[in-house]
């Protein structure tokens, strides 16, 4: 079974109207990055960044898996699927898929301000924090998410998986922020490399197979494509 390696972006949940950083009056054009997604933030108005993804989070789970997920999804069959996200949302776990890494955190877990770090599952009943809200240690808890200016921690394990990949899958992502738009380089030479994203990307000439087609439609296409290659 050849293992295929998706690389997934905003635009994999856009059509589950979870916002991007492009849209036009999305969230990010409500708040600056400065003000909610840095550690600077954090230590200077803790209160407004948990609102922040208290927001988020209230979005989050009113949203549905699409098509784009659901399809991702029927390729286990067929493939041993290993889905890279920079995407925090759990659309692709919700959907059914078994294999995710999260570069960037996890919206619905928070984590132990304490030197510890104790990641926390966020539980459906409570979605919502204030800075009153502690570990059971009695250090503040803040979202597990990887903000502006941290460290990636997953980015090791995720180059490891690119370097496995006999298909490499790139999902509604502009392929221009590091590290992630890095992993590329650790694709071997010559396996098959998908793009799908209906807005113009900027890569290799000639290196990608382009389908400029939203995430439901794409992977579809994509689905197609590869079942008649088995």
């Amino acid at each position: 079974m050849k293992t295929l390696v998706i690389l997934t972006g905003a635009g994999m949940s856009a059509e589950s109207g979870i916002s991007t950083f492009r849209d036009s009056g999305g969230l990010w054009e409500k708040f600056r990055i400065e003000d909610v997604a840095t550690p600077e933030a954090w230590a200077r108005n803790p209160a407004l960044v948990q609102e922040f993804y208290n927001v988020r989070r209230r979005q989050l789970v009113h949203a549905k898996p699409n098509n784009g997920h659901v399809s991702l999804v029927e390729l286990e069959k067929n493939f041993d699927v290993q889905i890279i996200t920079q995407n925090v949302d759990n659309l692709h776990e919700r959907a059914g898929s078994t294999n995710v890494l999260h570069l960037h955190g996890e919206l619905m877990k928070m984590r132990s301000a304490g030197p510890g770090q104790e990641v926390f599952d966020v539980q459906p009943e409570k979605i919502e924090y204030t800075i009153h809200d502690k570990c059971p240690k009695g250090y503040p808890l803040r979202p597990h998410i990887v903000w502006f200016g941290e460290e990636v921690p997953e980015i090791s394990n995720a180059s490891k998986l690119v370097e496995k990949a006999d298909i490499l899958v790139i999902i509604g992502t502009s392929m221009q922020v590091y590290p992630a738009a890095g992993l590329l380089h650790y694709a071997r030479p010559g396996i098959p490399l998908y793009l799908i994203d209906p807005n113009e990307v900027e890569i290799s000439p000639g290196r990608a197979i382009m389908i400029r087609k939203g995430a439901s439609e794409g992977v579809e296409i994509l689905k197609k494509e590869l079942l008649k290659k088995i």
